[in-house]
């Protein structure tokens, strides 16, 4: 029996249980669904801004947009870069998040320069739980920056839970930790029966208030 055609009804109630979809590959139009024995998050009360880049984040060299290029984010993640030929993100992906996001259930954090789309990340919101899917740089640091923005717009609007799906080097020094899915899933539970508002930060919020924002204690 083939399975049930992947909605955005679907999606969200898979990531409520722990599950979220991957491609076998760029060009190949398999889904399957993964539940990582451990996961990584970021607790949103420790995140932690290396101190070279908060002082390039102070000196704002690039305009912070949220949800102007949902799209070109997914196909900028999902494009070859420098030390990563392939890529998970295929065409049924770029469909169903696309529906997600105008859906009002993904967003896109984007650092821009001089009118050019440079970096930024997107991922999916349900409830108080932000679920990180994927990011990009082609100047840099942008996608770092990008990330911070979004840990101080997660803090003001109320989100309990960052997932970042699997660790990496690259996340841990910005404060992720390892859990098992056990712990996960309570988290999870907690997080999606609470209310968030994914906008409640100023667009136009700077820099400087955007670091003192991921400083202050819960």
């Amino acid at each position: 029996m083939a399975p049930p055609p992947l909605t955005p009804e679907l999606l969200l109630n898979a990531y409520a249980a722990g599950y979220f979809p991957m491609g076998e590959a760029r060009d190949d139009p398999r889904l399957f669904w993964v539940e990582p024995e451990f996961r990584a998050i970021f607790p949103l009360d420790r995140f932690h801004v290396p101190r070279r880049l908060a002082r390039k984040l102070r000196a704002a060299p690039y305009e912070i947009r949220i949800d102007t290029a949902f799209g070109r984010v997914m196909e900028a993640c999902a494009a070859p870069a420098p030390g990563r030929r392939a890529t998970w993100i295929n065409g049924p992906i770029l469909d169903i998040y696309g529906r997600l996001h105008r859906m009002g259930h993904a967003h896109s954090v984007e650092a821009w320069q001089d009118g050019e789309l440079v970096g930024g990340l997107y991922g999916v919101s349900l409830g108080a739980a932000f679920f990180g899917e994927s990011m990009f740089s082609r100047a840099r640091d942008a996608s770092k920056i990008a990330l911070v923005h979004l840990v101080a717009r997660l803090r003001a609007g109320g989100f309990r839970l960052l997932d970042a799906q699997f660790m990496t080097e690259h996340l841990r020094q910005f404060g992720a930790v390892e859990i098992p899915q056990a712990d996960y899933l309570v988290l999870l539970a907690d997080a999606t029966s609470r209310q968030a508002d994914f906008t409640s930060l100023p667009i136009d919020t700077s820099p400087q208030l955007v670091l003192q924002s991921i400083a202050q204690t819960s």
